[in-house]
């Protein structure tokens, strides 16, 4: 059978047997090893992967089902991501056949629960197994990550807010000799009256506000 998939972005065209699990297709048809081949029973968890955003044990995944998906892998973090850094400073891999798949667990948790509690990264690993450690570690790891993406995320947009345009303006990076200047619009909706709906007046439509007709037909009297 004819199968396009899209693994880490990048979309695959292979023939396969229908029987082929994704595992196996990831590993040895496109050479993405990173997904490990444990129990083959769906216990431990090593090969987990990502399908539509949802993590999977690809060993109980046929590869027909991922057909017209997105499967995302170990490989597809960026060697930098929080939650790696934080395996790395809370060491929390020993042999690391379990890791990847820990990996992207973590990653798929901090991405809807970006603080999450101790019991709630034992909940979402719980699928998965570590034959080295006691889990102490790997459940370390995780508020690790979100403790620091949180912190890159608030310099992320402290920096853009620092550049960002004003309204309807143009982007201007300040230098040395550079003043920061509020655009027009912005200082007009800054001196309105909160209670004054936000829109053009009459006489800026094209007609003439009832102050002016009146001045103008007290002056022609």
């Amino acid at each position: 059978m004819k199968v396009s998939v899209v693994v880490n972005g990048t979309e695959y065209t292979r023939d396969v047997e229908p029987r082929l699990l994704l595992i196996h297709f990831l590993r040895d048809d496109l050479g993405l090893t990173g997904a490990h081949w444990g129990c083959d029973t769906s216990n431990c968890g090593a090969c987990v992967v990502w399908l539509d955003e949802t993590p999977v044990k690809s060993c109980t995944v046929l590869t027909v089902m991922a057909d017209g998906r997105r499967v995302a892998t170990v490989e597809g973090l960026s060697g930098h991501d929080p939650v790696q850094l934080g395996f790395t400073a809370e060491h929390g891999l020993q042999c690391g056949f379990c890791t990847p798949g820990m990996l992207m667990t973590a990653r798929w948790l901090l991405d809807r629960n970006p603080d999450p509690t101790e019991a709630q990264v034992r909940e979402a690993i719980s699928g998965q197994v570590c034959r080295c450690t006691g889990y102490e570690n790997i459940v370390r790891s995780v508020p690790w990550a979100a403790q620091h993406e949180a912190v890159e995320h608030e310099a992320a947009e402290h920096e853009r807010l620092r550049f960002a345009p004003p309204q309807g303006g143009r982007a201007v990076h300040p230098g040395q000799g550079h003043v920061h200047r509020r655009h027009l619009a912005a200082g007009h909706a800054a001196r309105r009256d909160p209670a004054q709906p936000a829109r053009a007046r009459a006489d800026r439509l094209g007609g003439r506000s009832e102050e002016h007709t009146s001045e103008l037909q007290s002056h022609h009297d």
